[in-house]
């Protein structure tokens, strides 16, 4: 019998779990299940992870791992990103989780975390050769990463996350100065190893919640599907749309909008700012959706390694 492999991908809005079983470069899901923890809610650079925030990732693992004993899972990789490794508390708090639910959370740091992406972005796009920019808009940092089909040529994490934003700038503008600023010196970056001149011709691939639900939202989806989402291309143009039909909407409105997932109502503000600026720096007037990412590269690694 086929072995069942289990990934988690604990970011800083919400916490995720795969589980599925492998064959070659492809996966078959067993269950997918998500939950919006925002662990990244009411983060400080002085207290780290808050209490609030720590208890609503922890029920969500907790969960997580009653599932995986329904499942019988036989192997389990499970990965922490920003607000962890960013977080004071994180080891505590990596600690806490192991003692209550059995769960052994690794920390990678954006680079790891990059690559990672990429795989599991590659393993469901209908294309696979050429060159592609990838970007991963988090809750508190944004992946970007410049391949030649699955070699990674520069890939680097930007402190640039909807939590962090919605949470530590006071308006529209603000964000926006931020994002410019962080996305300009990537630009400078990029073109000082040679590279700039790859993005003529990339394929600009965009993935995570952001990305997912301007592609629902764009469907009018009511029940979401990711076999629909997967694959899906929009224009800077169909974007735009949507951040102007949002922007003025309260929260409580935006949440009528078909495709809007509650939790995202006042983060997909920041998220589409950073969708929009980096297509706009970058020249690109397209951009595919892909709902595989770093869960799914994570499930992809751990089936390639030894038991």
């Amino acid at each position: 019998m086929q072995e069942s492999y289990a990934s988690i991908d604990l970011g800083t809005n919400t916490a995720r779990l795969l589980i599925g079983r492998v064959n070659g470069g492809s996966i078959a899901p067993v269950l997918v299940k998500r939950h919006i923890t925002r662990l990244g809610g009411g983060f400080t650079r002085e207290s780290g992870i808050s209490p609030e925030a720590w208890q609503r990732s922890v029920a969500a693992l907790t969960d997580f791992a009653e599932e995986m004993g329904k499942a019988g899972v036989t192997r389990l990789r499970a990965v922490a990103t920003s607000a962890v490794r960013d977080g004071i508390n994180g080891p505590a708090f990596c600690s806490a989780v192991l003692e209550r639910t059995g769960i052994r959370l690794e920390v990678i740091d954006g680079k790891e975390e990059g690559l990672l992406t990429l795989a599991g972005v590659l393993s469901a796009l209908d294309r696979k050769e050429g060159d592609f920019f990838v970007f991963d808009v988090g809750g508190g940092s944004t992946e970007y990463t410049l391949a030649e089909s699955s070699n990674p040529l520069y890939t680097e994490s930007l402190p640039l996350g909807v939590v962090r934003l919605t949470e530590g700038k006071p308006d529209v503008a603000a964000m926006k100065e931020k994002i410019a600023r962080e996305l300009c010196g990537l630009g400078e970056r990029i073109a000082g190893r040679g590279l700039w001149g790859r993005l003529d011709g990339a394929t600009l691939v965009a993935t995570a919640g952001t990305a997912t639900t301007l592609a629902a939202i764009s469907l009018g989806m009511t029940d979401y599907d990711y076999r629909r989402v997967n694959n899906y291309v929009l224009t800077r143009d169909e974007i735009t749309r949507i951040f102007r039909m949002l922007l003025p909407l309260p929260s409580a409105d935006r949440l009528k909008v078909p495709g809007l997932e509650k939790g995202r109502e006042d983060l997909i503000i920041a998220g589409m700012l950073i969708v929009l600026d980096t297509m706009e720096t970058f020249g690109f007037e397209r951009m595919t959706v892909s709902d595989f990412g770093l869960l799914e590269g994570v499930l992809l690694d751990l089936a390639k390694r030894p038991a």
